[in-house]
């Protein structure tokens, strides 16, 4: 394999994948009258089908807890799991940047949605590197993310119109659960003193919530985690540590706490004490089966812990009283 032409290569890649769907293919039954099968990458896309879809469709989800979707690579279980799907939700908006010309070429003959693309264009906050490109983390505000969630709602309702008043009646019950933590959201982090509005995380991916709540958001890494933050980055992130008196820092569940820390050190070796204010939900939600993963418990984990630990007021178990005891 050393040493043959990238073109050779991406041709044997090509006709792997086509063995492997023509297997699913022949395995995979017809469409079930009464449920909808579908495939989805992210956590937080997942549980937005099975609020939709209620009892009347599966969801197989790729990305799990702790999973990060910049560097996630589809795996052979995946491609079987995809080829057996009715419909297949990703991101886009670059999120699933390793997977992004496999879901390009699967949407040739399947029926592939990228949701976040279907966003308003002036919605999104462009990309400060690459030109027509956007930072994928929308989700952060609960405000942007109701247009992914009817955007969800359409593509099911275009697959299997029969449900469709089920489809949108359920889309709206969670559309007006996702309106009233954006409200809770906008009155607890108001608390939090204007001079301490400064969040400080792993990476790049609370800019929408920052906009959406006038926080400054500074991220070690860019918006992907396949970024590395430089010596020259560290060293005024330590001063704007100090600087600003910022008391608190945060880790990520999806990406490594090895900057943060490096950070809180550089931070104490200028005098200036930093404590980490708690672990945020970013590119992946909370284990299955808990309040937090699930949208409502992550956003609204994320949202109780920042403004209790940059001095604000909110709840200790949040907005429904059901984040983990500690969280």
């Amino acid at each position: 394999m050393r040493g043959m032409p990238t073109r050779r290569r991406m041709l044997n890649r090509m006709a792997a994948l086509a063995g492997l769907l023509a297997m699913a293919v022949a395995g995979t039954p017809a469409l079930a009258a009464e449920k909808l099968r579908i495939t989805a990458t992210t956590g937080m896309i997942v549980d937005a089908a099975r609020q939709i879809g209620g009892d009347n469709i599966v969801v197989k989800g790729l990305m799990g807890p702790g999973i990060d979707p910049h560097a996630y690579r589809q795996t052979r279980t995946d491609i079987l799991a995809l080829a057996r799907a009715d419909l297949v939700l990703w991101h886009g908006l670059y999120l699933e940047a390793q997977m992004e010309a496999f879901f390009r070429d699967f949407a040739q003959d399947r029926v592939v949605f990228a949701a976040a693309e279907a966003m308003p264009r002036r919605l999104l906050i462009a990309h400060d590197i690459y030109a027509d490109k956007f930072d994928p983390h929308v989700w952060m505000d609960p405000d942007r993310w109701v247009h992914v969630v009817r955007a969800i709602r359409d593509a099911m309702i275009d697959l299997e119109p029969k449900f469709g008043a089920v489809f949108n009646d359920n889309a709206e019950k969670y559309v007006a659960d996702i309106g009233k933590l954006s409200a809770y959201a906008k009155q607890v982090l108001s608390t939090v003193p204007a001079d301490q509005r400064v969040l400080v995380t792993a990476h790049d991916a609370f800019n929408y919530f920052g906009q959406s709540h006038d926080f400054e958001v500074v991220g070690i890494q860019g918006i992907s985690t396949e970024s590395e933050a430089g010596l020259n980055r560290f060293a005024e992130l330590v001063d704007l540590l100090v600087d600003r008196k910022v008391k608190a820092v945060f880790v990520e569940s999806s990406v490594s706490d090895r900057n943060v820390r490096a950070l809180i050190e550089g931070a104490a070796s200028r005098g200036h004490k930093v404590i980490i204010g708690g672990q945020l939900f970013s590119d992946a939600m909370g284990a299955e089966g808990t309040y937090e993963g699930s949208y409502l418990g992550m956003i609204d984990h994320n949202v109780t812990t920042i403004a209790r630990a940059l001095g604000g007021n909110a709840p200790e178990r949040g907005s429904a009283g059901r984040m983990a005891s500690g969280s």
